[in-house]
């Protein structure tokens, strides 16, 4: 009888001891920070990666042999050296050959041209007097045309013996040849970059084949300058699909007129597929996953409130909100870990 008495009291007291912790537990308050919701804007974008090429890229090789002579850059008054920035129609190499240059006889073909001029001239004067016949001008007229085509194709073949820029750029390659030393027909003498304009080669998942089209928006970046983003444009799409891979090729053309990027670098690129403004975004790490849907919380007067939200658009790190949460709201984005719905909380900062 004593013993079912202890017992009994024992029994109380567990009880009084439970519901004072459970009274204790109400009265607890989770710390948590909150945002106001307002309206923002999102980019939905495929990320891929690629190296880029310039678009303007050449190299320059003899055309004749002779004698190699390395010309002198104006800006330095030193020879051309790798990475110097050369104009267009700068003259790099110059190719020495008296004999070759002795054979062109560029002196006497002009003169030829502009005697033919004058004998053309005078013809034309006597034939309106009739003092020559037609076919007599149509020969004085053949011979003219015939040494201006001689004369035009002696300053080409001049034109082979001072080796120039075709655009402007930047040297990239010089291989060194002794000076005044022959070379041969078909040495690489200068290898000439632009790189203000840049290309990227893509391979892309067959299943995004159906967001791409010429025109998108293309932020690209390298590790080397994180704090820059450089512009791009897709511009061409393959229609084929390589069966092994399932991807398709795109090329995107960069804009680099500050030269941040380097030909041959390997580069990030945003392909921006979609975007919106004035939409709930919130980021993507508050998110919880849990069976009844992707879950949230918002604080009103104190109370923590569990809200099962729908998608829009969405990127890796931020998501739109198309349904469960309504502008104005305090979201919780940090503390929201431990909670449950209908939990009090403190808002901190």
């Amino acid at each position: 009888m004593k013993r079912l008495a202890i017992l009994f009291l024992a029994a109380i007291i567990l009880v009084s001891c439970d519901d004072e912790g459970k009274d204790l537990n109400k009265d607890i308050s989770v710390p948590v920070t909150v945002e106001e919701l307002k309206p923002g804007y999102i980019e939905e974008y495929i990320s891929t990666t690629g190296t880029v090429d310039p678009v303007k890229e050449v190299s320059l090789k003899s055309e004749i042999s002779g004698t190699y002579v390395l010309m002198k850059n104006p800006a330095t008054r030193k020879p051309w050296a790798l990475g110097d920035y050369v104009k267009k129609g700068q003259e790099i190499v110059r190719i020495e050959d008296d004999e070759y240059e002795n054979n062109i006889m560029i002196k006497s073909l002009k003169l030829r041209l502009e005697i033919s001029k004058q004998t053309l001239d005078k013809q034309k004067s006597l034939y309106e007097k009739g003092g020559v016949t037609l076919s007599e001008l149509k020969n004085s007229e053949i011979e003219s045309v015939n040494a201006q085509y001689s004369y035009d194709d002696a300053l080409l073949k001049l034109k082979k013996m001072n080796i120039k820029a075709p655009f402007s750029g930047s040297i990239v390659e010089l291989p060194y040849i002794t000076p005044n030393t022959r070379v041969e027909v078909g040495t690489q003498l200068v290898k000439l970059m632009d790189y203000g304009k840049l290309i990227m080669d893509l391979k892309l998942a067959v299943k995004n084949i159906d967001m791409i089209s010429v025109g998108q928006d293309v932020r690209v970046m390298n590790y080397t300058i994180p704090d820059d983003t450089l512009q791009g444009k897709l511009v061409q799409i393959s229609p084929a699909i390589d069966p092994q891979s399932r991807s398709f090729k795109a090329v995107v053309s960069i804009s680099n007129n500050e030269l941040l990027l380097r030909p041959g670098m390997f580069a990030k690129g945003e392909i921006i597929v979609a975007k919106k403004e004035g939409v709930i975004v919130i980021p993507k790490d508050i998110i919880l996953s849990k069976q009844r849907g992707n879950t949230v919380f918002v604080v009103d007067k104190g109370i923590a409130q569990e809200r099962i939200i729908s998608f829009g658009l969405e990127n890796p790190e931020k998501v739109e909100v198309i349904s469960g949460l309504d502008e104005k709201e305090n979201l919780v984005t940090v503390g929201f870990e431990t909670l449950r719905n209908k939990s009090k909380v403190k808002v901190v900062k």
